[in-house]
């Protein structure tokens, strides 16, 4: 079976089970992460690919530029400025606290030496908004959690991506190229502000006239003309896009408005594609090897490094218990932490098969157990509100 069969069925599948799953704890994304385990090697060999294969790195590639071009666009700086405070703490704070805990989790249990506890720690920090999305969706959820989570969620993986590069280059003993990797950063940071700075420069001149289908394509020929750049200049392809993206967002907020709704549907293809991609790369004997001390790994990483960390970085913010242990506590791993898998797959750190194992079971683990209870949360939420309005009328 090919992949674009494979794709298209449990599509469909994923849409005829969407408004079950807005509502209950299944999940259309562990649907597609299952049925690429399922159809992959190992299981029914429907569907063959390895970590190796070209369609893998492409699908990566294309899927995480696409991801980080639409998250920057959910928030420019006019907005950061305004509701920076909770998610500054969650991000300044909580994300370097859970890095350090887990790499420290990677040193005792692991054996892993710095630099690699380090890279698969910096993998597996950023948070998915998709899988928090129905606790940022419901409006039973506070205001200032659901903000703070979903700025949070858009904004660590751009922010963990230079940290994932540099640890990659330090385990790979690229010592030397480490300059090169910070030109290389700094470049795609400029390119991604000075495409859409000169885009809207341009259309600024008088003979330039779109019309509303046209202006709505807008952030499209922007993103592809930022990929097409970072590739010829060797920029960072990552950092350009998510520079992108806020640029567009901070300097052109009605185009980003007006793109809005295509650009989540595309971003949700493609996320959906590399989920069934990376599910396909997950096989039996790949969960057998991680071994017993890589699933105790995985499960402190969600019960006591973010957690912890995140609870340090609210203390006195205003938050009650409850939105505090639901921040915490919502730190899902997600797509970014997969495509950044593939990245340490690929590369030449030492023992890169065996973090990548690692890095697999941590993401599933995390995917199950937070796409099981973000619905829960939220209606234990609803249900805290009603009882406060009940006793606010009775007082009355």
């Amino acid at each position: 079976m090919s992949l674009l069969v494979a794709f298209a069925v449990v599509l469909v599948l994923a849409v005829g089970i969407s408004a079950i799953a807005k509502r209950t704890i299944v999940s259309t994304t562990v649907l597609f992460l299952v049925a690429g385990f399922v159809l992959g090697d190992g299981v029914t060999d429907l569907v063959h690919l390895t970590p190796d294969d070209p369609l893998v790195n492409t699908v990566s590639e294309i899927a995480l530029f696409t991801v980080l071009f639409t998250d920057g666009q959910q928030i420019g700086i006019r907005q950061l400025r305004h509701a920076w405070r909770l998610p500054g703490r969650a991000l300044l704070l909580g994300l370097p606290l859970t890095l350090v805990i887990s790499a420290v989790l990677g040193v005792w249990l692991l054996g892993l030496d710095w630099a690699s506890a380090l890279l698969v720690a910096a993998v597996l920090a950023p948070t998915d908004p998709v899988f928090a999305s129905a606790i940022v969706g419901r409006e039973e959820i506070p205001q200032r959690t659901r903000g703070l989570l979903n700025v949070e969620s858009g904004l660590n993986d751009g922010l963990a991506l230079p940290l994932v590069l540099v640890f990659l280059a330090v385990a790979s003993g690229e010592h030397a190229e480490v300059g090169v990797l910070a030109v290389e950063l700094l470049l795609g940071v400029v390119l991604g502000v000075a495409v859409p700075v000169a885009v809207r420069l341009l259309f600024a001149l008088p003979f330039f006239r779109a019309t509303p289908l046209y202006a709505t394509l807008t952030p499209v020929a922007v993103g592809l003309l930022t990929f097409g750049l970072a590739q010829v200049l060797d920029a960072n392809l990552y950092l350009a896009a998510f520079a992108c993206g806020i640029t567009i967002a901070s300097i052109a907020p009605q185009t980003r408005d007006a793109f809005r709704e295509f650009g989540e549907l595309v971003s949700e293809v493609v996320k959906l594609l590399a989920i069934l991609v990376f599910g396909t790369l997950i096989s039996p004997s790949l969960l057998a090897d991680v071994g017993v001390l890589g699933y105790v790994f995985a499960v402190l990483l969600l019960l006591l490094a973010r957690p912890l960390a995140v609870e340090v970085a609210l203390a006195r913010s205003g938050l009650d218990r409850w939105e505090r242990l639901t921040a915490a506590w919502f730190g899902p791993k997600g797509f970014a932490s997969v495509l950044y898998g593939l990245l340490v797959l690929g590369s030449a750190v030492p023992d890169a098969d065996r973090l990548f194992h690692v890095i697999v079971v941590a993401v599933v683990l995390s995917i199950i157990a937070h796409s099981s209870t973000d619905v829960p949360i939220a209606d234990a939420f609803a249900r805290r509100a009603a009882r406060d309005e009940a006793s606010r009328l009775a007082g009355r």
